[in-house]
């Protein structure tokens, strides 16, 4: 009863799960339709378990947890999500199937969270396939199993987030590497925007109400504390709120172009 209400509110608004779940299986198999899915897959799992095991030095330390593997994330994200979601739009653009497919009769909406969510979905896939590292920790001691858990549903938000803004750059461009270079670029900013660096560029002449609105978008403080293995509601909000707010912008590009 409750998921009908839910479906039929839905859409009373405008918006039909029927369509976007059309747009997911279109845009998640079209990942699969060429060798890149597991070229990126393959390079993400190998990346991930070398700053892990070896950069990090988890054999060094001797002690059974994942801190040193989630430390890396973010780094890691801010490159690999971007070549994940360049092409959702300037693809489309280039090629000029956006035209034809803003002529259907689906909402503007459908389409990006179709897009975003096939997207957040290939980079789930990512994490899940890093499991076996998280079941090596578990052979080698008696690790925090909730505090890594926590750490995964972090890292799977920051990587929606990354996502989100990625998909908003890229509706923005023909060019993929035009889209990746910038949406590398924004996440830069969101991954850098709590260091004392940066802070302290801002100190000489910003107010401390500014000073703490810039600390508090960093990604890395954010998932730092989720990571502490407490799923922080203003983290989490944090990171939601991003994904909608960067989707919303995703939307107002979408329907420019549309109008243009």
């Amino acid at each position: 009863m409750m998921k009908s209400s839910v479906r039929s509110l839905i859409l009373l608004r405008g918006i039909d799960m029927r369509t976007i779940g059309l747009i997911f299986r279109r845009e998640f198999s079209a990942y699969f339709a060429t060798p890149l899915a597991a070229v990126f897959l393959a390079i993400f799992l190998a990346l991930a378990a070398g700053m892990c095991f070896f950069v990090a030095g988890f054999f060094d330390r001797a002690q059974a947890d994942l801190s040193g593997f989630f430390l890396w994330h973010p780094w890691l994200f801010l490159v690999l999500m971007p070549a994940v979601a360049m092409r959702l739009w300037a693809e489309e653009r280039r090629s000029g199937t956006i035209e034809l497919l803003m002529t259907l009769p689906v909402h503007v909406w459908e389409v990006v969270v179709g897009k975003w969510l096939a997207a957040w979905a290939f980079a789930g896939l990512a994490l899940v396939l890093t499991m076996p590292v998280w079941i090596t920790v578990n052979f080698l001691g008696s690790p925090d199993n909730g505090v890594i858990l926590a750490s995964y549903i972090g890292s799977w938000l920051m990587a929606g987030a990354f996502l989100a803004i990625s998909s908003c750059i890229s509706a923005l461009t023909k060019s993929q590497v035009l889209a990746f270079i910038s949406s590398a670029a924004v996440g830069f900013l969101f991954v850098m925007a709590g260091f004392d660096l940066v802070l302290a560029g801002l100190r000489s002449w910003a107010p401390p109400l500014v000073l703490d609105v810039v600390r508090s978008m960093s990604f890395i403080g954010n998932f730092q504390r989720i990571t502490d293995g407490v799923l922080e509601m203003p983290s989490m909000i944090f990171f939601v709120s991003l994904i909608i707010f960067a989707l919303w912008l995703n939307v107002q590009a979408i329907d420019v172009k549309k109008a243009a």
